[in-house]
C-alpha cells in the first residue's frame, strides 16, 4: 500500500482518473468472469439435452429450459418454443428476435472497457506533459543548483510514472476485454448453430403434424 501510494504521489494529477479507472475496470471485469464462468460451465450440456429432449417431446425441453433460464441460450430457445402452433418463419423470426435481445446481455460493459482502453494512454501522455511542463518550469541554464535540479528530476518522475500506470491500466483492461468478446463471438456462434438445428427440428415436426392433420382430413 505504501508503495501504490509513491506511485500515486509520484504520477501526479492523472493518477486520479486513472485509479478510478482501474477500480471500475477491476469490478467489471469481475463481474464478467462470474457471468462467463456460468455460462461456459453449464450452457453445453444443457444445449445437448434440450435438444435430445425435443426430439422425443417439446414440452420436457420446454421445462429443462425453464429450470436453466438463467442461461441467455436458454431464454432465446424458450421464446420461440414457447409459441403455440407457430408456422416456420413465425418461428424463425421470434428465434432471431430472442437472439437480438440477448446480444447487449453478453456485451455488457464492452463501452465501458473500450473507453478506459482508449483514455488510460492519454491520461498518461497528459501526466507526461505536465511533467515535462514541471521540469522546463524548474530548469533554469544559469543555475544547475541542487534546488532547481529537485524539481526537474520529479517532473520527470512525474512524467515516466503518468505514462507508466496508465499503459499498465489499458493493457490490463484491455487484455480482458479482448478475453471477453472471444467468449462473446462464440458464444454466438455456438447459439447460432444450435438455433439453426432446433429451427430445422421443428421445420420437419411441423410438417409431419401438416401431413397428419391433411390425412385425417382426408377421410
Amino acid at each position: 500500500m505504501v508503495r501504490l501510494g509513491e506511485i500515486l504521489i509520484a504520477a501526479g494529477i492523472v493518477a486520479w482518473p486513472l485509479l478510478i479507472f482501474s477500480v471500475v475496470a477491476i469490478a467489471l471485469i469481475v463481474e464478467r468472469i462470474v457471468f462467463w464462468a456460468r455460462i461456459l460451465r453449464r450452457q453445453d450440456e444443457t444445449l445437448r439435452q434440450v435438444m435430445e429432449l425435443y426430439r422425443e417431446d417439446p414440452d420436457l425441453a420446454i421445462k429443462k429450459l425453464k429450470r436453466s433460464v438463467d442461461l441467455p441460450v436458454a431464454r432465446i430457445f424458450l421464446e420461440a418454443l414457447s409459441l403455440e402452433d407457430a408456422e416456420p418463419e413465425e418461428f424463425c423470426l421470434a428465434m432471431e428476435g430472442a437472439i437480438q435481445a440477448e446480444v447487449p446481455i453478453l456485451k455488457r460493459f464492452s463501452n465501458v472497457f473500450d473507453t478506459i482502453v482508449s483514455l488510460s494512454p492519454l491520461l498518461g501522455l497528459l501526466g507526461t506533459v505536465l511533467g515535462l511542463i514541471q521540469s522546463f518550469a524548474s530548469l533554469n541554464l544559469g543555475d544547475l543548483s541542487g534546488n532547481r535540479t529537485v524539481g526537474v528530476t520529479s517532473g520527470i518522475s512525474e512524467a515516466l510514472t503518468s505514462t507508466a500506470l496508465g499503459l499498465v491500466v489499458a493493457l490490463v483492461t484491455l487484455f480482458f476485454a479482448n478475453t471477453f468478446r472471444g467468449f462473446y463471438l462464440r458464444q454466438l456462434a455456438r447459439i447460432q448453430e444450435y438455433a439453426a438445428a432446433i429451427e430445422l427440428l421443428y421445420r420437419r415436426r411441423y410438417k409431419q403434424k401438416e401431413a397428419r392433420h391433411a390425412a385425417a382430413t382426408s377421410y
